[in-house]
């Protein structure tokens, strides 16, 4: 046997494996066990579930502030609901200042966004500024903005007083207090767009601005044909958020105007409270409103989020 038979290498022989003990996990991988779930599962037990069928139980029976649940009584307290004249109305009211809010907000927050961006990648001292609206609790904008708009000793009263209207009050009628919601509403909520589509114009790429600048396209163009395009999904999505949040509307109505001139700016959540917390409470009439007002909600915004996933898809 010569040395180079010697120092040849062995054949390499498989190592025999067990049984692959890790198969079935592996299959489950991204899968959480049930048990880690059972936090959350009963939380969400507690926080939605027991509340969305004691809901039910009030819609379905006779039921007050301090006897809740007396009597079975079907489908009268919805028949009640529908009887009710100021809550069909605020049912369209409410449409149509989440609609309407959503819009404009949606409007002036891409603008100031884009705004912004053409200043460069940051906020600065005016983002700092726009974040003052949004951080301030809705029940102190309601006051500070009552308080300006006072017809005697309001800031805005000056004002009024230059243009040759002295003494006037936008409260005063029904369209222009609810007229007025809808500004104040605007002007603490369009900071919360303004921050979301700037995060969105953060992400479009700026090879694309240059090379529909060098096709010759101008600032209207290259934003139409580049930019849009790419944050118009999440335009889409603060517009749905800004619905939602839109028919949520409460503290205003409260503070700012308690539902007057009239009925003139009750929306349906201002609506169900008068129901339920002031006047008979009556509780299971409460109840049938909520769920109707869900209902609305609910058609509402899934017609909506339709409507958004088509547009993505098809752009």
């Amino acid at each position: 046997m010569t040395a180079v038979d010697v120092a040849a290498p062995q054949a390499t022989r498989p190592v025999p494996r067990g049984p692959d003990r890790q198969g079935p996990r592996r299959r489950r991988a991204g899968r959480v066990p049930f048990w880690l779930a059972v936090p959350s599962l009963g939380g969400l037990a507690v926080l939605l579930a027991y509340p969305t069928i004691y809901l039910v139980g009030l819609a379905f029976t006779r039921s007050s502030l301090a006897r809740p649940l007396q009597q079975w009584s079907g489908f009268d307290n919805f028949v009640e609901a529908n009887r009710s004249l100021a809550f069909n109305g605020s049912l369209v009211r409410s449409v149509v200042f989440a609609l309407a809010g959503s819009l404009l907000q949606v409007a002036l927050g891409t603008g100031l966004a884009v705004l912004l961006r053409a200043r460069g990648p940051r906020l600065g001292a005016a983002g700092t500024l726009l974040l003052l609206p949004l951080v301030t609790p809705p029940v102190m904008v309601g006051v500070a903005w009552k308080l300006m708009l006072a017809p005697v000793g309001g800031s805005f009263a000056g004002v009024w007083s230059a243009l040759g209207v002295p003494g006037f009050n936008p409260l005063g009628s029904g369209p222009g207090a609810f007229t007025t919601l809808l500004l104040i509403d605007a002007w603490q909520w369009t900071p919360f767009v303004t921050l979301l589509v700037f995060a969105a114009l953060l992400g479009v790429d700026g090879e694309l601005l240059e090379a529909a600048q060098l096709d010759g396209a101008g600032a209207w163009r290259s934003f139409r044909s580049v930019v849009w395009p790419a944050i118009l999904p999440t335009v889409l999505a603060v517009a749905l958020i800004k619905v939602v949040i839109g028919f949520k509307v409460f503290d205003l109505v409260v503070v700012v105007t308690e539902g007057g001139p009239g009925v003139s700016t009750i929306l349906s959540s201002y609506e169900i409270y008068r129901t339920g917390l002031r006047g008979q409470y009556d509780m299971g009439t409460a109840a049938a409103e909520t769920l109707v007002f869900a209902v609305v909600v609910g058609v509402i915004t899934a017609a909506l989020t339709a409507a958004r996933h088509r547009v993505v898809r098809d752009r």
